[in-house]
């Protein structure tokens, strides 16, 4: 059955150009580079989160191999170099294109993606702690604690100010109602997952703070996320499912249970073993970690699930940078399996998270690829084909 969405006929662009053209027309004008700019949006922060998330995954693998550091560090360097060049990038934009900075920020549609800068900054860290900073060097341990804390305090602004901001200026129907609004939560969030990485590095007087903070900005996360969730079941059950185009963005929704769960463990097991003024004992909050993140990875399966019938049944024809919500959250979806597996102590799931692995090498090839030759052959970086403008 067609959709109304895909019954409208093509839009046209005429800003820029002389006569209004079908901007799905292969034939359509090119454009030199700095009228491209002014399209060079926020969601390309996508391209360094899903990156960083890779090396993580790399990290992570409960099989060795010969040269698995090695090709997880590269992957680390290579994405603080995608991710300065992106920042440069999106500088030359904010200096070429006057008001597009305050014009992206308060975009309806590419506003919601600023978030993503924050997630690529999550994933730096992160990866910093696995690949860059040696075992009990002191002055570096410093250094990745102030980035933590300096990265809560910015996330808990961007949290409170743009869904402030969101609720007091747009309206946004129900219909309309699409899985980037969970974004701005996201960051946040990740506070967790950062500090579960980081905890078991610091000394024992920084790691409780550390582990605390972590756990309440995940719960915040958390919490906002299944709020969100209703609307977006609500919108699909009012509405359906969205345009093909925007199918894959229905991924975004696996991320907040899955990292929440690979938070939850990492957390538990950097709690220090001498800390005695818990109440609780130690080897009790690693079970109820566990079963907390089983039964989110459960969630997280479901959204899934959800999201794959979605997309396979009418799969997007033109790429978006949305492309990339099929990288990270499955990403965040795999790190929190193989967690539960080792966890677990599950010879069996720990293979089946190396076929995962697998998998999401071969999707991250693949958005890759499509991401390129969008680029080259002007699919994106256009007027009307980027998040700039209102689509859905």
């Amino acid at each position: 059955m067609l959709r109304m969405d895909d019954l409208n006929p093509a839009p046209t662009i005429t800003r820029g150009l002389s006569h209004s053209i079908d901007i799905y027309d292969p034939n359509r004008p090119k454009l030199p580079i700095r009228q491209r700019l002014q399209h060079f949006t926020w969601a390309w922060y996508t391209l360094p989160m899903s990156t960083g998330g890779l090396s993580l995954l790399i990290f992570a693998q409960p099989h060795q191999f010969n040269g698995e550091k090695t090709a997880g560090l590269v992957v680390y360097i290579i994405n603080i170099i995608i991710f300065s060049l992106i920042t440069m990038t999106m500088t030359a934009r904010f200096f070429l294109h006057t008001g597009e900075l305050v014009r992206s920020l308060t975009h309806p549609r590419e506003g919601f993606f600023f978030p993503t800068f924050f997630l690529s900054i999550a994933t730096i860290i992160t990866s910093t702690q696995r690949y860059a900073i040696p075992d009990d060097h002191a002055i570096l341990a410093w250094a990745i604690q102030a980035a933590f804390w300096i990265y809560v305090a910015l996330t808990s602004v961007l949290a409170i100010g743009q869904y402030s901001y969101v609720f007091a200026v747009h309206s946004l129907n129900l219909q309309n109602f699409m899985p980037t609004l969970i974004l701005p939560i996201f960051p946040i969030m990740l506070s967790g997952t950062i500090a579960s990485v980081i905890a078991s590095t610091q000394p024992e007087i920084a790691a409780m703070p550390i582990l605390i903070a972590g756990l309440t900005c995940q719960g915040l996360g958390m919490s906002v996320a299944i709020l969100m969730y209703a609307h977006m079941i609500g919108r699909l059950i009012q509405s359906g499912l969205p345009n093909r185009e925007h199918r894959p963005g229905l991924f975004m929704c696996v991320g907040p249970p899955s990292f929440t769960a690979l938070a939850l463990i990492g957390m538990a097991n950097g709690v220090p073993d001498s800390v005695e003024e818990l109440a609780i004992d130690r080897s009790i909050i690693k079970v109820v970690a566990v079963l907390v993140a089983v039964s989110l990875w459960a969630l997280s399966f479901w959204w899934f699930g959800i999201a794959a019938v979605a997309v396979i049944s009418s799969p997007p024809k033109y790429f978006h940078l949305g492309w990339w919500a099929m990288v990270f959250p499955n990403t965040g979806f795999t790190l929190a399996t193989i967690s539960i597996a080792k966890e677990l102590i599950s010879p069996s799931l720990q293979w089946v998270t190396t076929g995962m692995s697998i998998c999401m090498l071969i999707m991250f090839i693949f958005v890759f690829y499509n991401h390129v030759r969008a680029v080259v052959v002007q699919d994106i970086m256009y007027p009307g084909r980027d998040e700039n403008v209102e689509d859905h």
